[in-house]
């Protein structure tokens, strides 16, 4: 019943007649579904941009609070604030995900994924989501889509920024900048705290081996950036940015339920880049960057792990106009990730040599995209990707979008190279994947409708499989869906709206993949009011799958995830026009939930925040 109601809502946001007045904000130039500065309106892969404006109104603290908010996203946390997350886009695995910082790769190669829980909001300026195999332009882990962050840069005259706020939990966060420009070097230096007591983040009613106490929360975060133009044709910068976070959480395992764990994470990105416009036609950028995952363990405040993941990346990218509305991106990749960890691997690095060659056209009413890429591994060999896209304006106000593309997952270190007790492969082949879109698009007097049918069929999937528990390439999926997308602004009203429809299915066994929902959606409305700005959203889970081990008996079991819908709103209010008042209600209702079966989530959550933009 809950579901027709979602849809029922949803449809009538979209066809209620409205007299919209102010046009939605479709020619803002993105950059990562083309790897050139594009508008949104001519964008074929299916994206979705979160600018400054959205992150600072939510109100939210951290990136996964934020992307919950969008078509096709799911993250499941185990606990509250700072407890490790997953993010599944369009049913794939988290590990298919990838995540860059202002284009550098954070993530752990141990792992395959990022640790977006210990990436607060203060420091970023907007967020670009692009759902769809794009390996082809960035290479492995690509297979579901690419999440990209923005760092806050600095412009304009000299500005001092602070917040301050309190919430449930004992949640304090603290924030302060500096940024602007003088003569020709531009700056900005951000820092932030968030604090937080937490609860417990495994429910002891179905678990009563985990630790009962509050597990909490504490995050650092540093973010800097210079820029100085030698002239108006060449550019230097350099970039730091830095996250910490100290988070508890519970392990059903322990000898004892009074034993307390907490894990100590390390984020960081260090940039330099070099950006020169050679001629009239030709715009180069040289950039090396090193991105580091870092995490240590701790039982009983004793250390008893450590794992440590460095990317070293050079990449040299070359924009050519060849006509007014026909470009080349033409580019070569070194990227080099090492292990350090208190677990001997049998290799602890690994080398890729990459090749992206890309075009992008425009001839009157239609576009056209075309990326090849190649990279080079060290340790398995060549994977080769490609995306065709095509866009067609084929009457007024409407835009039909097709593509097809492949991409693939490299092994990560645990898979090949850890310890053969692990069940580790060296002869391990990349997870591989092939992806169908189709696109239709309205956009006329404020408003912006976005329908996209994708078929998503992944194969070599990793997997462990009985009896002998060594990785193997044996899996397949096919996940299959649509997204309907609804933006509206009329007067001082602003109505997002989405909503998912997916089959995310194992191939071999006819099974849902564990924790990913068959339907998703959204409904928020923000509205002004004087000096005032109110916001609600909705959103809507379906029921999910997961597997629970028993701690005493070892046995793994299924268990389904009830569906479920959350209330949250917001307010922001103008004491000044240098000084904001904000407020953050998250599950106005206090209802009842899980992401994953046996951990708890936040009930009602509320947040008062004041912030000076000088």
């Amino acid at each position: 019943m809950k579901q027709k109601l979602i849809s029922v809502a949803l449809f009538s946001a979209i066809t209620f007649p409205l007299a919209a007045h102010a046009e939605t904000p479709m020619e803002l130039l993105i950059v990562t579904p083309t790897r050139m500065a594009q508008s949104l309106d001519k964008t074929i892969a299916d994206t979705s941009v979160l600018t400054e404006q959205d992150i600072r109104k939510s109100g939210a603290p951290d990136v996964p609070t934020l992307l919950r908010s969008l078509a096709g996203v799911e993250v499941v946390q185990s606990g509250g604030l700072g407890t490790q997350s997953s993010t599944f886009m369009r049913g794939t695995n988290s590990s298919h995900v990838l995540v860059l910082l202002d284009g550098v790769r954070i993530n752990s190669a141990t792992t395959g994924t990022t640790a977006l829980e210990h990436i607060m909001l203060d420091s970023i300026e907007r967020i670009e989501v692009v759902r769809g195999n794009v390996s082809s332009l960035y290479g492995s882990e690509a297979i579901g889509g690419v999440i990209q962050l923005f760092t806050k840069q600095g412009r304009g005259a000299s500005a001092f920024n602070a917040s301050v706020g309190v919430g449930s939990h004992g949640t304090k966060r603290l924030a302060a900048g500096l940024s602007g420009s003088v003569d020709a070097t531009s700056y900005s230096v951000n820092v932030g705290k968030v604090k937080t007591d937490g609860v417990s983040a495994v429910n002891t009613d179905i678990a009563p081996t985990a630790n009962p106490d509050k597990d909490g929360y504490d995050n650092t975060t540093l973010n800097a950036q210079v820029k100085h133009a030698i002239n108006a044709d060449h550019q230097l910068s350099a970039s730091l940015f830095s996250t910490r976070g100290d988070s508890q959480y519970d392990n059903v395992f322990n000898l004892a339920t009074t034993d307390l764990n907490n894990t100590k994470a390390a984020i960081e990105k260090l940039s330099l880049t070099s950006d020169d416009q050679l001629n009239a036609m030709w715009h180069s950028k040289l950039n090396w960057a090193r991105g580091t995952d870092d995490s240590k363990d701790y039982l009983n405040d004793v250390e008893n792990g450590h794992i440590k993941t460095v990317s070293n990346q050079l990449a040299w990218q070359n924009e050519l106009r060849i006509a007014d509305t026909q470009r080349i991106n033409l580019a070569a990749e070194h990227l080099v990730q090492s292990v350090d960890s208190s677990t001997l691997f049998t290799q602890t690095e690994r080398i890729v040599n990459s090749l992206l060659g890309g075009y992008v056209g425009e001839y009157g009413t239609q576009q056209v995209q075309l990326n090849l890429r190649q990279d080079r591994y060290s340790d398995f060999g060549i994977a080769n990707t490609g995306l065709l896209g095509y866009g067609l304006a084929f009457a007024d106000s409407w835009r039909a979008t097709a593509s097809i593309s492949n991409a693939f997952k490299a092994p990560t270190f645990n898979d090949m190279h850890a310890p053969a007790a692990w069940g580790s492969n060296p002869n391990l082949r990349p997870e591989r994947a092939n992806n169908r879109e189709l696109g239709l698009r309205y956009s006329s007097s404020g408003q912006h409708v976005e329908l996209v049918y994708f078929d998503n069929r992944i194969h070599d999937l990793i997997n462990y499989p009985a009896p002998l528990y060594t990785a193997q390439n044996v899996d397949r999926a096919r996940i299959s869906g649509a997204e309907l997308g609804y933006t509206v602004e009329f007067g001082d009203t602003r109505m997002k709206a989405n909503a998912t429809w997916q089959n995310p299915r194992d191939t071999a066994t006819d099974q849902t993949l564990l924790r990913r929902a068959k339907r998703l959606a959204n409904l928020a409305v923000t509205q002004h009011i004087g000096s005032w700005e109110a916001g609600g959203e909705l959103q809507y889970s379906g029921e999910r799958q997961d597997i629970f081990t028993d701690a005493s008996t070892f046995i793994t079991i299924g268990e389904t995830l009830a569906s479920y819908s959350l209330i949250n709103i917001t307010a922001n209010y103008d004491i000044s026009k240098q000084l904001k008042l904000s407020l953050r209600a998250d599950n106005l209702f206090n209802k009842g939930y899980m992401h994953a079966y046996s951990y708890n989530t936040l009930g009602r959550t509320l947040f008062v925040g004041l912030s000076y933009q000088q």
